[in-house]
């Protein structure tokens, strides 16, 4: 028996060789510090936990749930827009929900892409671009973000027979894993292309909210003419720790966001409602929770950036996310580096390439570990001896 090509064609996995070294490591009984995985150690807010308890009583909230999401859900969604980027979206043409932005990215290119069509992903970028479209039969092809031009993709680059091609082009500002912001003159800029060679822009803003120093980002959908052009993705995970409760949207122009409803009530049977009731609940309490989560973070950040700059690496604190993007010292591949941290300090980082080719020469840290684990992992690199590596 043999399995469909669209699975013989998925890259490999990896990290498969840090995973062994990982496990026998453990085994070993040695004592591994991960700050590989970006999932948020904080607890979900009291509030909404109560909310979910108290919906998941009620008997109605126990039948098949709406495959577009719940209608006070999808309110509470544009409500939160309004307020916070002073969007205003139709909560039944221009919202849907979704199993975590994770599921409604993948399905993306089923709405758009036919076999053979182009697309283009950002390289570094979360790997469920690359994989939706190669899925759905499509071609991805690098979106560049390289460190010169502070991780934002030369749009000039590519010629016009290029963009002629392309069905849709994946962003993510805040950028998971580089932490590079965008300011709104880029989106202007993408969103006049998309306008002038008919593509879709699939813009992930599953970080908004998690930013330092005053910084806030900003929606594609700011920028006018965004509509007819964008959707954008959003989730509960990060902003209130719910990355399993899987919960989260997409929003923008309805067209796509019809699609991508009608895609879903074919596979799916939706978020069950008490989620749903939970999620109007934190949407509609926001600024009750970032206050500690962003000073829980901003502290974490601080820590990382002091110590590898005290090892003479040169580092610039990000606006936003939960990540850094630390370059790797030049005798050093970053799987090397990887399995260098690995090695002498039991820290686990992941490598820039796990993320794309244009990811080689960087490690991502995360910073979703209790801090007095993240300042044990930080003693370790300090005396693991790499500053005398550079």
């Amino acid at each position: 028996m043999e399995v469909a090509q669209r699975i013989k064609n998925l890259p490999p996995y990896l990290f498969a060789e840090i995973e062994e070294k990982v496990n026998r490591a453990r085994a070993e009984g040695k004592e591994i510090i991960d700050l590989g995985i970006g999932d948020p150690d904080l607890p979900t807010p009291s509030f909404i936990v109560e909310r979910l308890c108290e919906e998941a009583r009620r008997p109605e909230n126990h039948r098949y749930p709406s495959y577009r999401g719940l209608t006070a859900f999808r309110e509470a969604v544009a409500s939160w827009y309004r307020k916070r980027f002073g969007v205003n979206l139709d909560p039944e043409r221009e919202v849907v929900s979704l199993i975590g932005s994770k599921e409604g990215i993948a399905h993306l290119p089923w709405c758009l892409v036919n076999p053979g069509d182009l697309v283009l992903a950002s390289d570094p970028g979360y790997p469920v671009y690359k994989i939706g479209t190669m899925l759905a039969g499509g071609i991805p092809l690098e979106l560049p973000l390289l460190a010169e031009n502070d991780f934002l993709p030369d749009l000039h680059s590519f010629p016009d027979s290029v963009w002629e091609k392309v069905k849709v082009v994946f962003l993510n500002y805040p950028n998971n894993p580089t932490a590079s912001v965008a300011p709104v003159s880029f989106f202007q800029e993408i969103v006049e292309l998309a306008r002038r060679f008919d593509f879709v822009i699939a813009h992930d803003l599953a970080y908004s909210e998690i930013s330092y120093d005053g910084y806030r980002a900003p929606s594609i959908l700011e920028v006018e003419g965004a509509r007819e052009v964008a959707v954008e993705f959003h989730s509960l995970s990060k902003t209130f720790n719910m990355t399993g409760w899987r919960i989260g949207f997409a929003v923008g122009n309805e067209k796509v966001i019809e699609a991508l409803g009608r895609v879903k009530t074919n596979i799916d049977s939706g978020i069950f409602n008490a989620i749903q009731w939970a999620g109007v609940e934190a949407l509609n309490r926001v600024d009750e929770v970032l206050t500690h989560i962003i000073s829980v973070y901003t502290e974490r950040r601080n820590l990382v950036v002091e110590t590898f700059s005290s090892l003479g690496f040169d580092i610039t604190p990000p606006q936003a996310t939960f990540y850094l993007w630390i370059p790797v010292p030049s005798r050093f591949t970053s799987l090397e580096f990887t399995n260098y941290l690995l090695d002498k300090s039991q820290v686990v980082v992941t490598p820039g390439t796990g993320f794309g080719k244009y990811g080689e020469g960087f490690i991502r840290i995360s910073l979703t570990t209790p801090s007095s684990v993240l300042e044990k992992a930080m003693m370790r690199i300090k005396k693991s001896g790499i500053g005398e590596q550079r």
